[in-house]
């Protein structure tokens, strides 16, 4: 079997790649590879499902705008049905004294792209959400609008449903092995025994990218890296809660009548995940995340754990960025990898901007060239300071 386009992973950002490209007129056949149809273990759907504008470099600010541009229009994308959930409570990112540099550079760069961020100090945060402690704290910046979460179920269900309609072959198995001849991949292997021929591979395989780029022997310093997302109950409901990061980086949000908390995670000598091991580690609610939230919300000093999962992301170990476009040798090969635990969120825009390479030969939308392999290659960060 002979296809122009096989992308390797099915879940958001590889149905987003697939959608755009017909929307965007490509008439070639395209194959788009999934081994886990049912996304138990896809760092999509495992996600806290969330979208924001508070990055500290231009490009991400940009393409979360376009997310957020769809899911203003998502009925008239989708039909009169479509619905994510989006609440658009907003993120609050909290600084202590020494992050209020970063804080300050990362607001500046964030209202250059008209981006709907206030930057208030402590007191006048307290007198905006009441049930906040300022301990520890001089500053925060406050999305008031464009940013919150959603269904990511819902979302990729928008998107795969759509795909149906557009003569996208959906095909179930395991990528296995990339044929490379030369300066261009001509095949992928299946573990099913088939083999797929190809014009262009697109990988998006999100935490297992790395492994897919080595198939084609491409190095790509994208790995697994495992988080954990705790749900608890309390007492109080907060209604205004936006979705707030600590300075330690813990995490906490509403979600319906509990709450999810998360973030507990060191960097420090962090290695690659077990591919296989999404258990939660239970150790973190009690010993890192519950003393800094009964901190940084008095009223959450008596709660409830109720349950937890653990989900993979796909780290870059060079700059917790993206990788997009082209191999500058593999021509042929293609990058939609590294997003660092953003990838939800920018995922329609990754599409519609890679669409448009393939289709018309550039960026239109949006320029991706500043995440392109070259910079791996060379070994030269581009390095996202705002990675939750």
């Amino acid at each position: 079997m002979r296809y122009d386009v096989v992308i390797v992973g099915g879940a958001i950002v590889g149905s987003s790649v697939a959608y755009y490209l017909r929307e965007e007129g490509f008439t070639g056949s395209i194959a788009l590879i999934e081994r886990d149809p049912q996304f138990a273990h896809a760092a999509t759907t495992l996600s806290c499902a969330s979208i924001r504008q508070q990055f500290s470099i231009p490009e991400n600010i940009r393409l979360s705008q376009f997310t957020l541009g769809l899911f203003r229009r998502l009925e008239q994308e989708f039909g009169p049905d479509a619905d994510i959930g989006f609440r658009e409570n907003g993120y609050l990112i909290l600084a202590s004294e020494e992050g209020l540099p970063v804080l300050q550079a990362n607001h500046a760069v964030q209202a250059g792209e008209g981006a709907d961020i206030v930057l208030e100090d402590a007191a006048t945060l307290k007198r905006r959400f009441s049930w906040l402690s300022d301990e520890g704290i001089v500053a925060g910046a406050f999305g008031r609008s464009g940013e919150g979460w959603f269904d990511a179920h819902a979302m990729l269900g928008l998107l795969r449903k759509a795909l149906r309609t557009k003569s996208v072959d959906l095909v179930t198995a395991s990528a296995v092995g990339i044929e490379r001849a030369g300066n261009r991949v001509t095949a992928v292997s299946l573990g099913n025994g088939e083999r797929l021929e190809a014009g262009t591979i697109i990988n998006a395989a999100g935490p297992n990218a790395g492994v897919v780029a080595a198939m084609a022997g491409i190095e790509l310093p994208v790995e697994p890296r495992k988080r954990n997302v705790f749900v608890f109950e309390a007492r109080e409901r907060f209604s205004d809660m936006p979705l707030l990061v600590d300075p330690t980086g813990i995490y906490v949000r509403p979600e319906g009548s509990v709450y999810i908390t998360g973030g507990a995670e060191s960097e420090e000598g962090e290695t690659a995940a077990d591919p296989q091991d999404f258990d939660p580690a239970w150790p973190l609610f009690e010993e890192a995340i519950w003393p800094v939230l009964a901190t940084r919300i008095p009223a959450f000093e008596a709660i409830k754990a109720t349950r937890a999962w653990a989900g993979h992301y796909d780290y870059n170990t060079l700059d917790q960025n993206a990788v997009i476009g082209p191999h500058p040798e593999v021509g042929n090969f293609i990058f939609a990898n590294g997003f660092s635990g953003h990838g939800l969120q920018q995922a329609p825009a990754v599409g519609k901007a890679l669409a448009e390479l393939l289709v018309h030969g550039g960026y239109r939308s949006i320029d991706c060239s500043a995440f392109g392999y070259e910079r791996i290659a060379e070994g030269r960060a581009f390095r996202e300071l705002n990675v939750i």
